[in-house]
C-alpha cells in the first residue's frame, strides 16, 4: 500500500544482503513490531466485528437474560408466597384459608430481588461505559427490571416490615 500521494512509479529498493544469523534475529525483531503495533487494516477490521460476537456483548445479554428469569422466578414465589384470597362463598361457608404469607417463599423473593437489582444496575453501569457506537441501543428494559426491583423490594419493606 503506498502514500496517497504516490505518482504511481515504482522504485525498486536494494535490500542488503546479511549473514544468516543478522537475518534471523532481525525477522524475529520484525515480527515483535509487527504483533505490537495495528495496521490501519487491523483497526478497521476489529471496528468492523459484529456487536453479537464480541465477548462484552455477550456478557450484557447473559447478564440481561438472568435478571428477567430471576424476575419470572419472584413471580412464581409471589404467587407462592401471598396468603390465600379468601372468597364471599368460602366465609359464608365457614371454609378457612390461609391468612399469613409464607416466610420461606418471602425470604427467597427477597434474595432474588435483590439479585434482580444488582445485575440490572451492573448492566446499566457496564451499557454506559461502553455505548459509544451509533447504533448502540439505549437498553431501557435494564431500567424497567431495575425499577421493578426496586419498587418491590420497597413495597415488601414497607407493607411487611422486612
Amino acid at each position: 500500500m503506498g502514500n496517497k500521494n504516490d505518482s504511481g512509479t515504482h522504485v525498486q529498493q536494494e535490500v542488503p544482503k546479511k549473514s544468516a544469523r543478522l537475518s534471523d534475529v532481525n525477522r524475529s525483531g520484525d515480527l515483535e513490531t509487527e504483533r505490537s503495533t495495528m495496521t490501519y487494516e487491523q483497526l478497521a477490521e476489529r471496528r468492523s466485528t459484529p456487536r453479537a460476537k464480541t465477548p462484552f456483548y455477550r456478557i450484557m445479554l447473559a447478564l440481561n437474560i438472568i435478571g428477567w428469569i430471576g424476575m419470572v422466578v419472584v413471580l412464581i414465589l409471589f404467587h407462592y408466597a401471598r396468603p390465600d384470597f379468601i372468597t364471599g362463598v368460602q366465609e359464608y361457608w365457614g371454609i378457612k384459608g390461609d391468612t399469613t404469607w409464607s416466610e420461606t417463599h418471602l425470604s427467597a423473593m427477597t434474595i432474588v430481588l435483590q439479585v434482580c437489582l444488582i445485575v440490572s444496575a451492573v448492566s446499566i453501569i457496564m451499557r454506559a461505559r461502553r455505548t459509544r457506537r451509533e447504533n448502540d441501543s439505549f437498553g431501557v428494559n435494564l431500567f424497567i427490571l431495575f425499577g421493578i426491583a426496586t419498587i418491590s423490594l420497597a413495597t415488601l419493606a414497607i407493607t411487611l416490615g422486612l
